[in-house]
């Protein structure tokens, strides 16, 4: 049965996955990881939306989003991951199926949580074992919160300003913030945050899919 339209809503909050097939590592090399993100600045200056916070894993990718046009957004990823494709076959002679599927789309309630859940993102690679510290981990926006350091994918999370009132403080409270129960609890349902956050986001949801 053929999958039904993906409903991408503007100007909304989203958790973004795209995984190789069969968990198949997509980033075998350093120079794969940096060309990804090189074609990812390329694609949003055509394509615009807002990064707040994202991790490249060998095999997959997450991305905490605001959409401008939902179905700009769709183009977006339709383009980097269809570019990227070829790319990686002309460089190691792939053959078959490459992408798992169409990417994920999550989404993510705008509350006290949310920056929470872009943490918990950027420490996957020390969840899967690659690095004991997320700073060491160059493919990810912790160190744009946690360090400072510049980062042109990155516009800056809304509730970052609120973690402390200079910027060595706000770092520091950033590396120090710990992952609230809710979002490990709540990191595989369809939406994602605390509970009212959840209800109003699948409130507008059912609005706009009877709008048609």
């Amino acid at each position: 049965m053929p999958r039904g339209p993906r409903l991408l809503l503007s100007k909304s909050y989203y958790h973004i996955m795209t995984r190789g097939n069969n968990r198949s590592v997509v980033f075998p090399h350093q120079d794969d990881f940096k060309h990804y993100l090189e074609l990812i600045l390329r694609l949003k200056k055509e394509h615009p939306f807002g990064i707040y916070h994202y991790c490249l894993m060998p095999n997959h990718v997450h991305f905490l989003i605001k959409t401008k046009k939902g179905n700009e957004f769709s183009h977006f990823m339709k383009r980097l991951n269809l570019i990227y494709f070829y790319y990686f076959k002309k460089k190691y002679s792939w053959v078959g199926h490459f992408w798992q599927g169409r990417f994920k789309s999550q989404p993510v309630g705008k509350d006290a949580y949310f920056i929470q859940c872009g943490k918990y993102i950027e420490l996957n690679p020390v969840r899967a074992g690659l690095v004991s510290n997320p700073e060491d981990y160059q493919y990810s926006s912790y160190n744009y919160y946690a360090r400072g350091l510049t980062d042109k994918l990155v516009s800056q999370d809304m509730f970052y300003q609120d973690l402390g009132k200079t910027s060595w403080e706000r770092q520091g409270n950033y590396r120090k913030m710990i992952i609230n129960d809710i979002i490990q609890s709540t990191y595989q349902n369809k939406v994602w945050g605390s509970a009212s956050q959840r209800y109003n986001e699948v409130k507008k949801i059912n609005y706009r899919r009877k709008r048609g």
